[in-house]
């Protein structure tokens, strides 16, 4: 029994329940990476900048490496008995106070990448009716509207969003699968060829800025985790739905890189990315589906962001609740709807503060595309350090415990993700300022006030949660326990 504003809280109305499956989870996690976003949106970047006619292979690369990390992530699960992905794991793995500073991290990962969709979603709804004749509405209208319909999904039972994104999902894999077999039955301008997957173009340009942006493709796929209590058989669906999740993404996104080259052909896709990366995508679209099939995939197109941002608000209100019963947020986070056994206030806070975010960017005048450029990149950058610490913390905590001594499951696996991830971090933080859109006069990536501002937050947060922690073990020692006592009431 808890304490919460005065009454007496049980620990079953803190308790999070579900039915959910194998395939329901694997897809909610596969939308919160966006997959057509980033087909439409990143693919093109990555054949500009990183390794040309090679970086679809990047997409494998960061397969193996997440994967990996997705061994000791299933192999540590089966012993925690309960909801909270990095947090959970770091607090185990290498203690509450590192763990606490880990889910302030976390926070400021999720809803950074959030709000970036959310506004690029805005901006794109926004533009798109201006293009059909329509009005001119300011795109924050229409970020808020979406921010209010997935308030209104995540304060009910996850399995409503679960069936809202399982849809959205097929659709915008399925019209990608659909061009892609168009362009392998017509063989493109220049014939099929598996050339992009040779070592010389594999290494060609810049491999390591190819990387980068592969890794931040995968963004979401960890979150199965967090979905432990609400699934129903813990111990098959999380370690199923995680791999298949990376496995899908993957081979997916290889496919769809390698199907884009395919359809413009070898000789000429460059350049095609290179006089529009923002339309590559719908040009192809309308060369092989035709017109409507360009209507199609522009309308699931902002399907695949409106997923992404309702998939990471579940991830989001899910660390919110674990973080309240581990008295590190407001007691009263952790409590669940009584018939929707969701985290209903969580979830009120969430897009609560999701909107203060964009109002305040807003009347400090950015723009849709500042927004995402900016808040992506410190998404990225954070998410592959809290994937490398619970590396750290899968390898910590099996050699305290003893509880599993398989070396593959338990050091082998987990440590050549750290070292992949960590190497995956170290490109990033070199490379933020193109990440962030931080350019000089001639437009060159450089080191500048608004790199060194967004960089700064992927420091500032966790130092926050160290504060907390050392504040809480100081000051209430009983409520610093309980950063993983507590862990055993959700």
């Amino acid at each position: 029994m808890t304490q919460s504003a005065g009454t007496v809280v049980s620990a079953e109305n803190r308790r999070l329940s579900g039915n959910l499956g194998t395939v329901a989870v694997t897809f909610m996690v596969i939308a919160a990476a966006a997959p057509l976003t980033v087909v439409g949106g990143l693919l093109p970047i990555g054949l500009l900048v990183g390794n040309g006619l090679g970086f679809p292979v990047m997409f494998l690369v960061a397969t193996g490496i997440l994967l990996l990390f997705a061994v000791g992530l299933t192999s540590m699960s089966r012993f925690i008995p309960n909801a909270g992905s990095f947090f959970t794991f770091v607090s185990h793995g290498l203690g509450r106070t590192p763990g606490v500073a880990t889910a302030w991290l976390a926070l400021a990962c999720y809803t950074t990448v959030q709000v970036a969709v959310f506004s690029y979603l805005g901006g794109t709804l926004s533009s798109s009716i201006a293009l059909l004749g329509g009005p001119e509405i300011a795109w924050w209208v229409f970020t808020l509207i979406s921010i209010a319909v997935v308030g209104v999904l995540g304060y009910r039972h996850i399995e409503l969003s679960s069936k809202v994104l399982v849809i959205v999902l097929g659709a915008e894999m399925g019209i990608v699968l659909l061009l892609g077999l168009v362009i392998l039955i017509t063989g493109g301008p220049e014939g099929l060829s598996l050339s992009p997957f040779s070592l010389e173009n594999i290494l060609s340009g810049s491999p390591a800025l190819g990387l980068m942006f592969a890794i931040a493709s995968f963004i979401g796929f960890e979150s199965t985790v967090v979905y432990r209590n609400e699934v129903r058989d813990p111990e098959r669906t999380i370690p199923r739905a995680t791999y298949a999740s990376a496995v899908i993404i993957g081979v997916f996104y290889a496919f769809a890189g390698w199907a884009v080259i395919m359809g413009f052909g070898e000789s000429a896709v460059i350049d095609e990315a290179a006089a529009d990366p923002a339309t590559l995508l719908s040009r192809i679209t309308d060369e092989y589906l035709g017109p409507i099939g360009g209507i199609i995939i522009a309308v699931l197109f902002m399907g695949s962001m409106f997923a992404a941002v309702l998939s990471l608000h579940n991830v989001l209100t899910r660390y919110h609740h674990g973080m309240a019963n581990a008295r590190v947020m407001p007691d009263s986070l952790g409590i669940v709807h009584p018939r929707h056994r969701s985290p209903h206030r969580a979830a009120v806070v969430q897009v609560s503060t999701a909107a203060t975010v964009v109002v305040l960017l807003v009347l400090i005048g950015f723009t849709a595309e500042n927004i995402f450029a900016w808040f992506a990149g410190i998404g990225t950058l954070a998410i592959v350090l809290l994937m490398a610490l619970t590396c750290l913390s899968v390898i910590a905590y099996f050699r305290r415990t003893r509880v599993l001594t398989s070396p593959w499951h338990t050091v082998i696996a987990p440590g050549l993700g750290f070292i992949g991830l960590l190497v995956s971090a170290g490109l990033i933080a070199a490379n933020f300022p193109l990440l962030v859109g931080d350019v000089d006069a001639d437009g060159n990536p450089s080191w500048g006030v608004l790199s060194a501002v967004l960089f700064a937050v992927v420091i500032v947060a966790p130092v926050i949660g160290l504060v907390q922690a050392l504040v809480l073990r100081a000051k209430r020692p009983e409520a610093y326990a309980q950063v993983i006592e507590r862990f055993g009431e959700d």
